[in-house]
């Protein structure tokens, strides 16, 4: 099969790309690639024919929600099959009970998908069960580490609370967690890491063409508001999913005229509200012409995604307390029913928010250096 691959220059090497390179980095063995379309090296070849091509001995992928392909919507996965690209067998591990018997054919299990930098995108924890897998069965497990796009410095949100566990957070981490995928499997469990090169915590963005990691992920934005915006899915309010911008984009039916100005009040940093309307074609309120709010995010080193969404939620409840409705799933994404309850009493949720910092993660942890710009 032959194919014309572009060539993109990034002044960072990942993990994927220095293994291409230097395949001696990973001893030889039975390996198995756990990753999607975001697995790309610069010139975009999947990272799973790099690897062949560099004569590693790759014998099975393992595809995250959303597939191996990216064709699935959220909740969903692709069906097992053959790569086309390779000719190895996929495994779905979406929704799967138990990874053992999936992973049990492999000597050493390879990580390679871009993160977001978000607790509650699953990506993560599908990296989290695979490594326990590995762990119990005495399997290597390896991540070829690539950056957090949302930087390595700005951490948000509270630790994930015991008892609040879901495919939407394994672990207690912050709801931004400002770490690298690498990081947060030293972090989780027993892993080895092939860092990067020349990627430092006061980065932002993957440095390099921006490959939407899920159908709603579409920019880079998406990706930085998210933290905040992601919580209204844990609501009866559109977070814009079925629009061209999911989660920038949030209303409802019963929202009006008052919320953007009530909004502007707050003087939040680096980010502007813009009255809007929608219709969805999917998702909540599909069909339906909706008010609400796009979020303009003017500065991207003072935005507080976490506190944003958490003032905007405060808003809406004073403004609609008989229309809007807090779902179960919002104590799974934020981590613990504090926030639900404090809506729920009409007390402002800000308080909620730790002077969150690194000082969560372990010594040994952080692979990279940087500082605030």
């Amino acid at each position: 099969m032959i194919h014309d691959w572009v060539v993109v220059a990034m002044a960072v090497r990942t993990g994927a790309e220095r293994l291409a390179g230097k395949p001696g980095l990973v001893d030889d063995g039975r390996l198995g690639l756990i990753t999607n379309f975001t697995g790309v090296l610069p010139d975009l070849r999947p990272t799973s024919v790099a690897l062949l091509e560099a004569g590693l001995r790759l014998t099975a992928l393992f595809g995250p929600e959303h597939g191996l392909r990216g064709t699935a919507q959220a909740g969903a996965s692709e069906a097992e099959g053959i790569d086309p690209d390779t000719g190895l067998p996929v495994f779905d591990t979406y929704g799967r009970q138990g990874l053992d018997d999936l992973v049990a054919d492999v000597d050493v299990l390879l990580f390679d998908i871009q993160d977001i930098g978000t607790r509650f995108y699953t990506y993560i924890w599908t990296m989290y069960d695979c490594l326990q897998a590995a762990a119990r069965l005495g399997k290597r497990f390896v991540v070829l580490d690539r950056p957090n796009p949302l930087g390595g410095l700005r951490v948000e949100g509270p630790l994930l609370q015991p008892g609040f566990e879901s495919f939407v957070g394994r672990a207690p981490i912050p709801v931004r967690h400002g770490l690298t995928v690498g990081e947060l499997a030293l972090q989780l469990g027993a892993a080895e890491v092939i860092a990067m090169e020349g990627w430092t915590r006061d980065s932002w963005g993957t440095d390099g063409v921006w490959v939407p990691p899920s159908p709603n992920m579409p920019t880079l934005d998406t990706a930085l508001v998210y933290p905040g915006t992601g919580l209204f899915e844990g609501t009866n309010l559109s977070e814009g999913r079925g629009t061209t911008r999911p989660f920038e984009t949030i209303g409802a039916p019963f929202v009006d005229e008052r919320f953007v100005p009530a909004l502007r009040d707050f003087e939040l940093p680096g980010v502007v509200f813009r009255r809007t309307w929608f219709e969805p074609v999917f998702s909540k309120d599909a069909g339906q012409a909706v008010p609400g709010v796009q979020l303009h995010v003017v500065d991207r080193t003072t935005y507080e995604p976490v506190r944003t969404a958490l003032e905007m939620l405060h808003v809406l409840r004073q403004l609609y307390p008989d229309d809007l409705r807090l779902l179960p799933s919002l104590d799974k994404l934020w981590g613990s029913d504090s926030l639900r309850k404090a809506l729920e009493a009409g007390d402002d949720p800000l308080p909620l928010l730790p002077a969150a910092t690194l000082d969560w993660v372990r010594p040994g942890v952080l692979l990279y250096e940087g500082t605030a710009r």
